[in-house]
């Protein structure tokens, strides 16, 4: 029973064992990650959470969602109305989780925001657990504090826009992609596949940008044939275009009678719109390649490319703040691992995450126009490079000052279910930067130990250098603005001292004293970035609805100067008076009529939509370009008695529809619903006795 007693683990024990399972940590892991790890998610959830029920609510989107949650066909296709008369000019994939939580919930503003939340703290907490995998606990900790507070991140996980589900889905891929090489199963392969297909739900052909790096990565790193290497990719290959298609195909073999019509197409045609009105049209001067609509002002947007896009006044202060960080981190972790196995996992983190990075940066520097919010989905590339480069660095600090010196425990396997789990594939547990320590070194066993010189002993030089590098690129990007200039003084002060207890260290330097040092030198590279994100909260500095982004840049910024208030901010179930008296109007007037209205694009709908779950005959979609309906249609349905009113506006261009409705309806006096004057819209009565 003695002998028994002592095998078991103690009570604290296996308490703590317990509490790692449940947040994904092993059950090796250091005393201080959990708490901290709960620290991060928590300033994430804070973060992103802020103000929910006054989310920037996406116009057009917000209107979709709260369709949506009104019926399957809407829900299914992405019906801009409950009837699904037209879809958005979006796959519906990354407002289907809005959809369920407004029709679980109710049409309240935070009920569409809350996905979006919940979606942005776990891509922290995956990136943790990713990074932990590959380098380590520190490592992983810095990662997931970095994306915790990018601005961009923050604004963009309050806002009903799809590029937050883009994230998280693609950081799965990536950590799928990470256990593929590590363990040569395939599962994890198969399972980064769906990932990536899932995220074409989201986000369209931006979901495919990592292919190629992920191809390459898996070629030059895992185990196995050069052969068998190459058919497994081309399994997973399958896999992420099998379900990256199946809402297409879904939707191209369904009659047209049984789904609304596709929005940004000409010829209705799912395919038009996702290679063409989203894919050729925005990097083409053939704004109707493939067969999509002409893209308008409020559909496309222009400035944000080149090949300085990253770091301009306004891209800059949102993402860039660890770029020269991320590239230093990825090119020395390359070059240093020259001469490694082929296998070799540290170097192929920095050639996935420096890829990923490379990538998105070459393509948005290409196409015709980016909003600074698509600059979301380099974050997590961005974090996980600063991570894992500050480990690199402080572990080659480490070796050079402390020849005894042990490197952190090496990241257990991701835990998985038993049933999954095929020991005979699985390698020997491995420890990035015990390898790395060992390889300039040799091994604990080798008498030469500690007798080569170090590259020169420069090595070490590398992560104070990193401090003072990251710090002074924060004074650069925050120099043109001053934003937050009084923060400024801290940032310099932390460096100074951080860097100064890097460098002074001596023999009898205490480990309590680098380890201050440390902290001060990376708190030093966090301090600007998060007075950016922090700004976002109060909504003068979160910038429009319809383009989130941090801190007094942008056009919503400027205006708002002028104005002398902070960007409205729009709602769901909470109509102005405005629309509340021509709602009120339109449902007296009705008379079994099956739309409630006809809108001259969705921007005259938009506001009803939002308001109140009715069928709207949007014509010409989001740009008014969309060939729907036609003025056959539209007259057929007036004589069938389907749509009587119709909302016009001097917003958009006229159309084919438009001039219909000015020869064959009646317009109704603005005083009839409310209003001295119609201002930009004009209601018609197209009755017939």
């Amino acid at each position: 029973m003695t002998a028994i007693s002592a095998a078991r683990p103690t009570g604290a024990h296996r308490g703590r064992r317990a509490a790692n399972r449940r947040t994904g940590l092993p059950e090796d892991a250091p005393r201080w990650e959990r708490p901290a790890l709960a620290a991060v998610l928590a300033v994430a959830t804070a973060l992103y959470s802020w103000g929910m029920g006054n989310a920037a609510l996406h116009p057009f989107y917000g209107a979709a969602i709260r369709s949506m949650a009104g019926g399957w066909r809407a829900f299914f296709f992405g019906g801009l109305d409950t009837n699904g008369s037209i879809s958005i000019d979006k796959l519906p994939g990354a407002f289907w989780p809005d959809a369920v939580s407004v029709w679980l919930f109710g049409p309240h503003t935070w009920a569409a925001a809350l996905p979006q939340v919940v979606e942005g703290v776990l891509t922290v907490w995956l990136l943790h657990r990713i990074v932990r995998a590959w380098a380590g606990p520190f490592a992983a900790l810095i990662a997931a504090l970095t994306l915790t507070l990018t601005p961009v991140t923050v604004v963009l996980n309050r806002a009903t826009i799809p590029d937050t589900a883009l994230t998280l889905l693609l950081v799965a891929a990536a950590g799928a992609l990470q256990k593929a090489v590590r363990t040569e199963r395939l599962l994890p392969l198969i399972t980064c596949g769906i990932w990536i297909g899932l995220a074409f739900q989201a986000k369209m052909l931006q979901a495919w940008l990592v292919l190629p790096v992920f191809a390459a990565v898996y070629q030059i790193a895992a185990p196995g044939t050069q052969l068998k290497r190459a058919l497994r990719f081309l399994l997973g290959g399958a896999v992420a275009l099998a379900v990256s298609c199946f809402w297409v195909l879904i939707a191209w073999v369904t009659p047209v009678a049984d789904r609304p019509y596709l929005d940004g197409t000409s010829d209705n045609n799912p395919f038009a719109l996702v290679f063409g009105y989203n894919g050729l049209s925005r990097f083409s001067s053939d704004s109707t390649a493939f067969g999509a609509v002409a893209g308008t002002a409020n559909s496309r947007t222009t400035g944000n490319t080149g090949w300085n896009m990253l770091i301009n006044d306004t891209v800059g202060p949102q993402v860039a703040w660890f770029l020269p960080l991320a590239v230093l981190a990825a090119v020395l972790g390359v070059v240093w691992r020259t001469g490694q196995p082929r296998t070799d996992m540290l170097r192929t983190g920095f050639l996935m995450w420096g890829g990923w990075l490379a990538v998105h940066a070459v393509v948005f520097s290409a196409s015709n126009g980016n909003h600074a919010y698509y600059m979301a989905v380099i974050a997590p590339a961005l974090a996980a490079l600063a991570g894992g480069g500050l480990a690199l660095f402080r572990s080659e600090y480490e070796s050079a000052y402390d020849p005894e010196h042990k490197p952190e425990p090496e990241p257990e396997p991701e835990p998985e279910h038993e049933s999954a789990y095929e020991p005979e594939h699985e390698p020997e547990r491995w420890s990035p930067y015990a390898s790395a320590y060992e390889s300039e070194h040799g091994s604990a066993d080798e008498s030469t130990h500690g007798s080569e010189d170090r590259s020169g002993g420069r090595r070490h030089m590398a992560l104070p250098a990193a401090i003072v590098l990251t710090v002074v690129w924060a004074l650069v990007l925050d120099w043109p603005t001053r934003f937050v200039s009084w923060l400024l003084p801290i940032a310099v002060m932390l460096a100074l001292c951080g860097v100064a207890g890097l460098w002074s260290r001596g023999p009898r330097t205490s480990p309590r004293m680098v380890h201050g040092a440390l902290a001060a030198g990376i708190a030093a590279t966090l301090v600007v970035p998060a007075g950016w994100a922090l700004s976002s909260l109060d909504p003068l500095y979160a910038g429009a609805s319809t383009a989130p982004i941090a801190g007094p840049v942008g056009n919503a910024y400027y205006n708002s100067v002028r104005d002398h208030h902070a960007p409205r901010r729009i709602a769901l179930d909470r109509p102005s008076a405005r629309d509340t008296a021509l709602l009120d109007y339109l449902t007296k007037h009705r008379r079994g009529e099956k739309y409630l209205l006809a809108t001259q694009t969705a921007y005259a709908a938009e506001p009803l939509l939002r308001a109140k779950s009715e069928p709207v005959l949007v014509m010409g979609g989001f740009t008014g370009n969309t060939p729907f309906p036609t003025t056959q249609q539209l007259g057929s349905l007036v004589t069938a008695h389907q749509v009587r009113y119709a909302l016009l506006t001097t917003q958009r261009p006229t159309t084919a529809a438009t001039t219909w409705v000015k020869s064959h309806c009646t317009r109704v006096p603005p005083a009839s619903y409310g209003r001295r004057t119609g201002g930009s819209f004009t209601l018609y009565d197209c009755d017939r006795p």
